[in-house]
């Protein structure tokens, strides 16, 4: 783990206390948290839902048209495939079928998705709040997708 601790706080708003604390990992992924990084100070996340929740597999958000074919408007990242296995609560970059073509896009595993390993990049993991993933609502779309309230670091 990284010496200096970083958190990315989802506020999912589901009346519950809604926080997702995700550990940033920037010692695997130092471009991808620093885009995170970049993307929360402006306020990116704020009101994006999760647009894609996939029972047994992951919930992923981060595209502000809701749609899965959009991202910012900054340019896409070099991939930072890494050895951190995707398991229950690991946090990785989505992309299109091109290695470097990471942007806003996450994803947050619900449950084993080692096949991913090596492929998506892994910059975070679920500290608390897991709960509240597991709680959004499913589909591809949800017909009411969950939501993050407001991002912030910590």
């Amino acid at each position: 783990m990284a010496d200096d601790k970083l958190t990315f706080t989802l506020d999912t708003g589901d009346g519950q206390g809604g926080d997702v604390v995700i550990q940033l990992r920037p010692d695997l992924a130092p471009g991808h948290v620093a885009r995170i990084k970049e993307l929360v100070g402006e306020g990116f996340y704020d009101g994006v839902v999760f647009h894609r929740v996939i029972p047994g597999f992951m919930a992923q958000g981060g595209d502000p048209t809701g749609t899965g074919m959009g991202g910012s408007d900054k340019p896409d990242l070099m991939a930072e495939f890494n050895a951190e296995p995707h398991v229950r609560g690991v946090c990785s970059m989505a992309r299109t079928s091109a290695p470097n073509s990471a942007n806003s896009q996450f994803f947050i595993c619900f449950d084993d998705a080692r096949f991913l390993d090596r492929q998506y990049t892994v910059w975070g993991v679920v500290e608390s709040g897991m709960e509240h993933v597991d709680a959004l609502p499913k589909g591809e779309p949800p017909r009411a997708p969950g939501k993050i309230v407001k991002a912030t670091l910590s």
